[in-house]
């Protein structure tokens, strides 16, 4: 496997290390093989939805957790799954964890499991100092230039 550089996009940049990490991570990680099936909406300007199909866990069987900006979902089968004899076993319930990056700000505000659906919104909660503020232009001279003239 090789490791992508991205050296000549970010000469003029400082911080977005974790970017080039993120996108290192992508190419190293093993294809997944799409169980479960999830979307992602964005619901508002701000608020994202992750919904997964989950069918045949129950609250019990099921984790969500949130650490700095990683969400990680995974589900154990239950114990009494192991003991049924099966005809026809065609209904996915196996173990799996889910792993998504979340960017800086994106904060999980809920999960909630409906109709074998667990839907988990995220919104972006940006600080007020991190938020674009107008700043204003003075006319008169400023201290530098006085001082610099005396």
């Amino acid at each position: 496997m090789r490791t992508l550089d991205f050296t000549p996009l970010l000469r003029h940049s400082v911080g977005f290390d974790r970017l080039q990490r993120l996108l290192d991570e992508s190419t190293r990680t093993p294809e997944t093989n799409g169980y479960p099936p999830y979307n992602i909406v964005q619901t508002g300007e701000d608020g994202y939805r992750i919904s997964m199909a989950v069918a045949g866990f129950s609250v019990q069987d099921l984790d969500v957790t949130a650490k700095e900006n990683t969400l990680v979902v995974s589900a154990a089968i239950s114990e009494d799954e192991d003991n049924k004899t099966y005809l026809h076993h065609g209904i996915a319930g196996r173990a799996f964890e889910r792993r998504f990056d979340l960017a800086d700000h994106i904060k999980v505000e809920h999960a909630s499991l409906v109709n074998g659906l667990l839907n988990i919104d995220l919104v972006r909660q940006v600080p007020e100092e991190k938020k674009p503020r107008k700043i204003a232009i003075e006319t008169k001279p400023s201290v530098r230039s006085e001082q610099k003239a005396a």
